[in-house]
């Protein structure tokens, strides 16, 4: 597979995730869920386990709203008149739904439970420090789950508020310059994340305004993690 035919693909899995995002309710709420909780998790200073158990319970999630999302649309597509398979179809996606939706609860009451319980007028209690590159690594899907419910909000021929490409290289060389603390990596990060918000602008896809906040947005989520996180 050739590279632009890779972009190509990529860029389609992102226009169903977005498509899924305009139309449905529930998928705007997983995101915003997503988003709450993998902050709480910072805040918290998970350890690594409790992190994947989170990614693991949000991707099911995600995933399966998604897959019943294209399952009503197929069903749709095929007929609009009543039929008991049609409704079987659509209610067994939606249960695959409420499956995962139920396991992600009781996946973040075991992993919250035991800190959360304590809460009182005292500081939440914590675990630790959250290894820097897990802070990382949630950084940056935390930029990307915002750029994605951007995307349903306006924006350029309807491509969104933000460049996710943009966002992407700014969130990674801000969290390699709170990573490494070197001088001449930071500028090497800099450089790369200005490449990228040029090439942005050049292909005329993005507005200077969108490049910015894109940029901007990367940078302060993930400093805003790390704060959270204590590193």
């Amino acid at each position: 597979m050739s590279v632009r035919r890779f972009l190509d693909s990529f860029n389609n899995a992102a226009d169903g995730v977005v498509y899924a995002l305009k139309t449905q309710r529930n998928m705007r709420v997983h995101f915003t869920a997503a988003v709450l909780v993998l902050s709480l998790g910072l805040y918290l200073r998970l350890g690594a386990a409790d992190l994947l158990f989170l990614f693991f319970a949000i991707t099911l999630v995600i995933a399966a709203e998604m897959i019943n999302t294209a399952v009503e649309a197929a069903v749709d597509l095929y007929t609009q008149e009543f039929h008991p398979l049609a409704r079987a179809a659509k209610n067994v996606a939606a249960g695959a739904v409420l499956v995962t939706a139920l396991n992600s609860v009781a996946v973040g009451f075991f992993v919250f439970y035991p800190r959360l319980q304590q809460l009182s007028l005292k500081p939440v209690p914590q675990a630790g420090k959250t290894a820097p590159l897990f802070v990382a690594l949630i950084s940056i899907v935390l930029v990307l789950l915002i750029v994605l419910f951007g995307k349903t909000v306006g924006g350029k021929g309807g491509r969104g508020l933000f460049s996710g490409h943009t966002a992407a290289a700014f969130a990674g060389a801000a969290a390699l310059v709170v990573l490494t603390g070197s001088f001449a990596a930071s500028a090497v990060a800099l450089i790369m994340a200005l490449l990228v918000a040029h090439s942005r602008l050049q292909s005329g896809r993005r507005a200077f305004f969108e490049v910015a906040a894109s940029a901007l947005l990367g940078i302060l989520v993930t400093l805003a993690a790390f704060r959270l996180a204590g590193c």
